[in-house]
């Protein structure tokens, strides 16, 4: 019973703080009412830097380029949007400085909602907002997709994270990838700031006491050659949902076609059964710079079949992550949420309307778009 109550009031203390913005280097102007033509989510608050925050060399015009700038990777979809703009809403909320944040979404080329719906959801939610809109090319990667346990994780924009290096604009040289299934209660800055020690290439919150046997088949394991990957490593288990990556690396080590070699293994030999995961594992595994674990506290979407309730794991909370098949806005619409549920609902700029009626957007187009393999 003492556990429980415990718990509870875990719970109600962080949803407390959570919903009090606080963040010494905002300056807050009025805004979502709803009033606006925010097509299915209301316009968010217009948080500006303060004046601690530094200035851009380039103060007229913010380029996807500006080193200066905290980079943040987002895949964009109408399954999962409603769950990317809570967590883009999430990140500026608590930002330090959230102007000199900048995001990079990608886009799959033959989505319900095209990128130019997108765009303009997007524009229309948060007016001032630093971001670029990639065309993810999906026959990349669609004859390497095997079939997984849960039929969403063979979505091929689930693979986009695997093609960043190439995606992104050259100059970008890192980046932080985030899941459309989370939130940040943190400040960015800090996880930006995340040092990439001994030449590696991503940084990420590891599970060393995880059963990282379980990731892979009996089939693999058996396998002299195969297993043999991790003969010089101590592999430890890491959600690719969020990590800090060093594209510079990652491009001139070919990560990309590194993890394609084993995507390809296994269409053949049938290695693993989850999605995008176990690639990440056989290449990186081991050799991650560990970020705190408060950076992704994650499995908050329960596994992937049955998608129970979870709760948090001890420590401090800087991430919530609804990995795993429920997702915070269906159980919430459901009106059957998991009590960690409500942590994720100050942050829903959602207001009803369905963005795959797209009658009502304009065929302008507010930015210029990358194609990834056009």
């Amino acid at each position: 019973m003492h556990s429980i109550f415990h718990a509870a009031a875990a719970v109600f203390l962080l949803h407390f703080f959570l919903t009090v913005t606080f963040s010494v280097g905002i300056r807050t102007i009025g805004g979502g009412d709803g009033s606006g033509p925010g097509f299915g989510f209301s316009e968010a608050p217009d948080y500006r830097n303060g004046v601690e925050c530094p200035v851009s060399v380039n103060k007229e015009v913010v380029s996807s380029c500006d080193p200066d700038l905290v980079h943040v990777a987002m895949t964009l979809d109408s399954e999962y949007l409603r769950g990317s703009i809570a967590a883009v809403h999430s990140v500026l909320r608590h930002a330090s400085c959230p102007e000199n944040v900048f995001f990079h979404f990608i886009a799959a080329e033959f989505d319900p909602a095209s990128p130019r719906v997108l765009s303009k959801l997007v524009r229309s939610t948060f007016p001032s907002l630093n971001f670029k809109i990639y065309i993810f090319r999906e026959d990349a990667v669609i004859n390497l997709i095997s079939s997984s346990i849960r039929q969403a994780l063979e979505n091929p924009l689930n693979y986009a994270r695997n093609y960043l290096g190439d995606i992104l604009d050259l100059c970008v040289d890192r980046v932080i990838y985030l899941d459309s299934d989370l939130v940040v209660v943190d400040d960015i800055h800090k996880l930006w700031n995340t040092a990439l020690t001994n030449s590696r290439v991503i940084g990420a919150p590891e599970y060393c006491h995880a059963n990282f046997t379980k990731y892979f088949t009996d089939g693999f394991w058996s396998d002299p050659v195969l297993s043999r990957v991790f003969h010089s490593r101590r592999p430890c288990y890491f959600n690719t949902g969020v990590m800090v990556m060093d594209l510079v690396r990652w491009r001139e080590g070919n990560y990309r076609k590194r993890i394609e070699n084993w995507m390809e293994i296994q269409r053949k030999r049938r290695i693993y059964e989850l999605g995008s995961l176990p690639p990440f594992l056989l290449v990186f595994a081991g050799n991650v710079e560990a970020i705190d674990h408060k950076w992704n506290q994650h499995g908050l979407g329960g596994d992937n079949v049955r998608g129970s309730c979870r709760s948090l794991h001890t420590g401090p909370v800087s991430l919530l992550h609804w990995s795993g098949k429920g997702k915070p806005w269906v159980r919430l619409d459901a009106r059957n949420p998991c009590p960690l549920d409500h942590l994720w609902k100050p942050y829903d700029l959602y207001k009803g309307s369905s963005i795959k009626d797209r009658s009502s957007f304009p065929s302008s187009i507010f930015l210029g778009f990358s194609s990834y393999l056009s």
